[in-house]
């Protein structure tokens, strides 16, 4: 454990002395000792600081000093204390945030990790000696998101952190009694994320953890060892273990017995079961009728099913939830800008073969804050419907012939709109008539999308029965049975909101930037500043900078992020005017603007030396030579950010 600063150490010491002081501590152990030497026995060190804990002393000390620390986990489950009083639990989990009588809570604490082979197991990991890779925890309950701090890869990390969450208010009052809350069947998603030094992060498990077996604890405390479980080709392979105990705040006045906990679980499997083997038995008649039509449609791209990231098969319409961006996204467009900022990943693959298929929830996706075109585009489309739009998944190939993924939006005039979830991309659909003659102007089709199979949303499901599935011939009049065979929708709400299916019953919230956009951008470019000028040293040329011309190139940059949120450019007559006043007389001035997804300076600058513009504007040799450069930072939520990045110079020229 690293050894706190000096500055700190004396600062801790001075809250001690003066609490101290305050508490009267000194007459206080003159009274602990004046008992003890009156009982007749003698004592040391230990029995006196036991007698000052009896007295609440020490208690008193550590409240008053305000620590925001988590307490120590008690690994036994049968005693007969609460492991926090309420007062206590608020300091120790929620800072200034009280706890509502009124209602019910679960205070979940990680007691530690065990068993974390699999960092030790990577040769590239295993072979670095100053490898600071962490780990963190991700929680998501019923609206509610929590991450632990991050701790250091070890094989036993210290994974000890403590979360509050608040229980349904119209199931779980604090007078509510446990049968009530043996039906909140939704369980809570707990990810691990491994982050890299370099800010990659990589999700290592992904699992469900049922809470309802704390109402038949003892005293409504239960502390039990989650198996973590990896993730694609890797889910039935443990990851480590990971000790909890929750504890409902405040004790039910009953406490169920174990017998009638697992009657509830089990009717609610076989229910699940049984509306699972429904919607099969559906789904696969639903499917014959629908190769029936044309036996061309058995080689379209109509995906029924989709495996998560434990690779267990799931039907699209369930991975897609209306996930509203509170105030961190104002419009839908903003968010096409949001999804396409996530960088692109495609699924590991063991071995050789096709490419591997695996379709993220919500969650994993925006902690990772990548995937493949799958991901984006589910994410997206929950965002456009939690918008308020009409979109859908679209699923086909694009102009390589490649399987694609892509969002589609109908508006109330039937105007179809095509939104490219990775690049954040909007074209407007414009169907063509193939009975049309060659005389007749076709219009111009900017998208990469070549064929359509089918389309599907929260609610719906969509196959393409037309004669061609070519995305330009098209129609998207989906009421229309001779153009897309639809399944029926109440078979796909009962089997989408079965809130007993893990993982998809609410969509996680979005949480805001803790970018200070400013402050980096200033960092970032002093940074890139001194890289420029050690480049430049090594060609044996001096660095002159602009400081006002590089004041001047921060509405370009501006007007570059605008223009990818919103397809519309701004600003550039009043752009040139000021560069063309900025310019001196017979000067020439070069610039190039580049984008990055990344804040490392160093690997931003290796990628712009590529371009040959870049290459000779850094490398400018002449008269008057003056360099301008201007990074801003243009975050989102969940901390993504767009870096932009304006390199320039101004010379005399010569000729």
């Amino acid at each position: 454990m690293a050894a706190l600063p000096i500055e700190k150490m004396n600062q801790i010491r001075q809250m001690i002395h003066d609490q101290m002081t305050q508490l009267n501590i000194n007459s206080v152990i003159s009274g602990a000792i004046d008992e003890l030497v009156q009982e007749g026995n003698q004592f040391d060190e230990k029995e006196l600081l036991e007698a000052l804990r009896r007295r609440g002393v020490i208690d008193k000390i550590i409240q008053s000093l305000q620590f925001r620390d988590y307490p120590e986990a008690n690994h036994e489950t049968t005693d007969n204390n609460s492991i926090l009083q309420p007062n206590e639990l608020t300091k120790a989990t929620t800072g200034n945030v009280t706890i509502d009588p009124s209602k019910r809570y679960l205070y979940i604490q990680m007691l530690g990790g065990r068993a974390f082979l699999e960092h030790l197991l990577d040769e590239d990991r295993s072979a670095e000696k100053n490898y600071n890779g962490t780990f963190t925890i991700h929680i998501h309950f019923r609206q509610q998101r929590f991450q632990s701090r991050p701790v250091l890869c070890a094989c036993e990390p210290d994974l000890r952190d403590a979360f509050l969450l608040l229980l349904p208010q119209h199931i779980a009052s604090a007078r509510s009694d446990p049968t009530s809350l043996l039906c909140i069947a939704e369980p809570i998603h707990i990810l691990l994320m491994r982050n890299e030094p370099s800010g990659d992060k990589t999700l290592l498990s992904s699992i469900y953890l049922d809470w309802r077996k704390v109402l038949c604890s003892p005293h409504n405390r239960w502390m039990t060892t989650i198996e973590l479980n990896g993730t694609g080709s890797e889910a039935k392979l443990s990851v480590g273990l990971l000790d909890i105990k929750i504890e409902l705040i405040p004790r039910a006045e009953e406490q169920l017995s174990k017998d009638v906990i697992q009657a509830q679980l089990k009717l609610e499997h076989n229910r699940v079961t049984e509306k699972e083997r429904l919607f099969l038995v559906y789904a696969k008649r639903w499917w014959q009728e629908y190769i029936q039509i044309r036996s061309v449609h058995s080689k379209r791209l109509v995906k029924i099913f989709a495996q998560d990231e434990n690779m267990i098969n799931r039907f699209v319409c369930s991975y897609l939830k209306p996930l509203k961006s509170q105030r961190f996204l104002d419009t839908p467009r903003q968010a096409a800008r949001f999804v396409s900022l996530l960088a692109y990943e495609e699924a590991p693959v063991v071995g050789g073969g096709s490419r591997s298929e695996v379709w993220n929830n919500t969650l994993a996706i925006l902690c990772k804050k990548k995937g493949d075109c799958e991901d984006h585009s589910l994410l997206l489309c929950s965002l456009l419907i939690g918008f308020g739009l009409d979109a859908y998944v679209c699923i086909g190939t694009n102009a390589k012939g490649l399987f694609y993924t892509w969002v589609a939006t109908i508006g109330v005039d039937r105007t179809v709109i095509f939104w490219d979830s990775l690049t954040g991309q909007r074209f407007k659909h414009n169907p063509i008539n193939p009975d049309d003659p060659p005389s007749k102007k076709q219009i111009k089709v900017d998208h990469s999308f070549k064929t359509i199979g089918s389309i599907f949303n929260h609610k719906s499901f969509y196959a393409n029965c037309q004669v061609s599935d070519n995305v330009d011939c098209c129609c998207f009049e989906l009421n229309k049975e001779t153009k897309w065979k639809s399944m029926n929708e109440e078979v796909i709400k009962s089997t989408c909101e079965n809130i007993s299916m893990p993982s998809w019953a609410t969509a996680p919230p979005l949480c805001p930037s803790k970018i200070d956009p400013v402050i980096v951008s200033a960092e970032l470019e002093r940074e890139l500043q001194s890289l420029i000028a050690d480049y430049r040293k090594d060609l044996d040329l001096s660095t002159v900078w602009d400081d006002n011309l590089s004041y001047i190139l921060t509405p370009a940059l501006a007007a570059y992020e605008l223009e990818r949120c919103t397809g519309i450019s701004v600003g550039n007559e009043e752009f040139q005017h000021a560069i063309r006043r900025a310019v001196p007389e017979k000067h020439t001035f070069k610039g190039f603007p580049i984008q990055f997804l990344h804040r490392d300076m160093r690997r931003a600058l290796a990628s712009s030396l590529k371009s040959p513009v870049c290459e000779e504007i850094l490398s400018c040799r002449g008269d008057c030579v003056r360099l301008a450069l201007r990074v801003r930072i243009f975050t989102y939520a969940e901390d993504v950010s767009a870096v932009w990045i304006m390199f320039a110079v101004t010379y005399r020229s010569i000729l």
